[in-house]
């Protein structure tokens, strides 16, 4: 299918379901309905995260996008502030919800109707601009959710000029062979969509409510763990596989990174039943397999 002949609307025109300034929930808003399991459940997990921070251990976060529909962005953002969390991570569809908040402060369409209109996810401003930051965020080696919070973050994306990325290619196929490909992908981008070089800005009218911004702002890691075709940026011509390919492997390894010094920390999975325990499970398995070696290596010394 070609998706350059796909009738694509501005996202203004899509009718949403949550926004920002109806839908979001203060941090210090008391918890409601609570039974004692519950608040016995959470004065253990707060323990169990306070002793993980003092002894400088991985406290992950994994979400779906509920989490953001929910309202809970305020919350989260709060939480990385008071350094309560060392690694977020969601799938495809969390990375678009956190990104159309901070965008427009409105997210979530009516994907019954809209697929009967032939209008689910063909949205301009959400395909463009999400594919085009992963785009340009593979050449310059960043990971899925960093990519977008640093367009978040600096109101927009610095795009190369072609004969500097042209340039690269020539000096650097021998040494950086994956870069270089990811070079030439982004300048056939470049020539397709006519983009000028320079800082092309994209105004946020909600920064402040951005996990990803805000996460990059504080250096914790938040990582992006889709699968190709899920999420509605790809119906857009803007979106390149090799590219979301080059991030989403980035936050794989950052992600596993994480779960290595995980031992003594705390892992939470909330509203993700399959992206979280599938890339938990492949994750620990590859931290195993390194102390198991360290191990090995420490009994023969």
């Amino acid at each position: 299918m070609d998706r350059l002949k796909l009738l694509i609307k501005p996202l203004v025109c899509r009718k949403n379901k949550v926004y920002a300034d109806r839908d979001m929930i203060s941090p210090d808003t008391a918890p409601k309905n609570l039974s004692e399991d519950a608040l016995k459940a959470i004065k253990s997990l707060t323990d169990d995260i306070i002793e993980a921070r003092e002894n400088k251990r991985s406290v992950m976060l994994t979400f779906g996008a509920h989490t953001i529909k929910n309202g809970m962005a305020p919350t989260l953002i709060a939480m990385l502030e008071r350094g309560f969390f060392t690694h977020y991570a969601t799938n495809g569809a969390g990375i678009i919800h956190d990104w159309e908040i901070a965008y427009q402060g409105r997210t979530s369409e009516d994907v019954r109707a809209n697929v009967c209109k032939g209008e689910f996810g063909t949205w301009e401003e959400t395909g463009f601009y999400l594919n085009l930051a992963l785009n340009v965020g593979a050449w310059q080696g960043l990971g899925y959710g960093e990519s977008v919070g640093h367009m978040v973050f600096h109101g927009g994306l610095m795009i190369p000029a072609l004969n500097e990325l042209e340039a690269f290619t020539l000096d650097n196929y021998h040494i950086e062979p994956g870069r270089v490909a990811a070079a030439m992908d982004l300048c056939e981008i470049i020539r397709k969509f006519n983009l000028r070089p320079g800082f092309m800005e994209i105004r946020h009218e909600y920064p402040q409510l951005g996990i990803q911004s805000a996460a990059l702002r504080l250096g914790i890691p938040f990582t992006a763990h889709p699968m190709f075709g899920h999420d509605i940026i790809y119906t857009h011509p803007m979106n390149y596989g090799a590219s979301i390919g080059r991030v989403a492997e980035c936050d794989f390894l950052s992600f596993a990174d994480s779960v290595t010094n995980l031992s003594g920390g705390v892992y939470l999975s909330v509203g993700s039943a399959v992206m979280s325990p599938m890339v938990f499970e492949k994750s620990m398995s590859m931290a195993q397999n390194l102390a198991l070696q360290n191990k090995k290596e420490n009994q023969r010394t």
